[in-house]
């Protein structure tokens, strides 16, 4: 982390979990036992069902509200999809876009990520924006390859200020969900690639602020180690988010 140059994030991503009932219990133990903690912000992305009871149980509080998904088209016959505005009028503030298993499970693509990442901006949300090799790319030693290419695929036609508002999350495709972890050094070397692309793109200077999270298993026993990196700016947090005690230790971890 380098909390003097940008923001460090600790996200929850519930996944396919919690009825809306079960949604205010976790916010609501979430927000108590993260109240108070200001050296990061706290995001908890959440079922669309569960948007509207969850931002009405965070308020007044640290925590923050989002969605896991968004169209890039406004309005239209996508049966199953929800749009930004829609998002926007629910209390969502921010949006994960790209996540391994939208890859992986829903023909998710550079290009659609690209259009999904550009809707959500333009209607005010802030973007979580996932990335990430899988085990083969890893194997053949051409991670830097890919997450360079996805970085400048997803960010195409993005705006400098517009960036302001984006966060990428670095997701190593083989450890979500398979209690696999990079190693401290693996993600901070890969986290340091992206800010390189970026610097890139952008200049070094919108590069230095970029908040960039890691996202593969992240866990209240291996997050001060994860988060001590210098380029390794927060977490996109999978099953631990899911227990508030376990969420709450992470952030915790993010407070130094």
């Amino acid at each position: 982390m380098k909390k003097d140059v940008r923001k460090v994030v600790i996200a929850g991503n519930w996944k396919m979990n919690m009825t809306p009932s079960e949604a205010v219990k976790a916010v609501k133990e979430t927000a108590a036992l993260t109240a108070g903690k200001n050296g990061c912000d706290v995001v908890l992305c959440v079922p669309f069902v569960d948007i509207a009871v969850a931002v009405e149980a965070a308020k007044g509080t640290n925590v923050k509200i989002g969605a896991q998904n968004v169209h890039f088209e406004a309005k239209g016959a996508f049966t199953g999809e929800i749009s930004a505005s829609m998002l926007l009028e629910a209390g969502a503030e921010y949006v994960i876009i790209g996540h391994s298993e939208r890859r992986q499970y829903f023909g998710e693509t550079d290009e659609t990520v690209n259009k999904r990442t550009k809707a959500a901006l333009a209607a005010g949300l802030k973007v979580i924006l996932c990335l990430g090799e899988v085990l083969e790319e890893r194997q053949a030693g051409i991670t830097a390859e890919i997450v360079s290419m996805q970085t400048k695929l997803d960010l195409a036609d993005i705006s400098a200020e517009d960036l302001k508002n984006v966060i990428i999350a670095y997701e190593p495709v083989w450890a979500i969900g398979t209690g696999l972890t990079a190693t401290p050094d693996q993600a901070e070397e890969v986290c340091a690639i992206i800010r390189n692309v970026v610097c890139g793109l952008y200049g070094c200077e919108a590069a230095e602020g970029l908040t960039i999270q890691y996202g593969g298993s992240m866990n209240e026993g291996n997050a001060a180690e994860l988060l001590s990196k210098v380029n390794v700016d927060g977490g996109l947090i999978g099953g631990a988010s899911l227990v508030p005690e376990k969420f709450a230790k992470i952030v915790d971890a993010a407070q130094a």
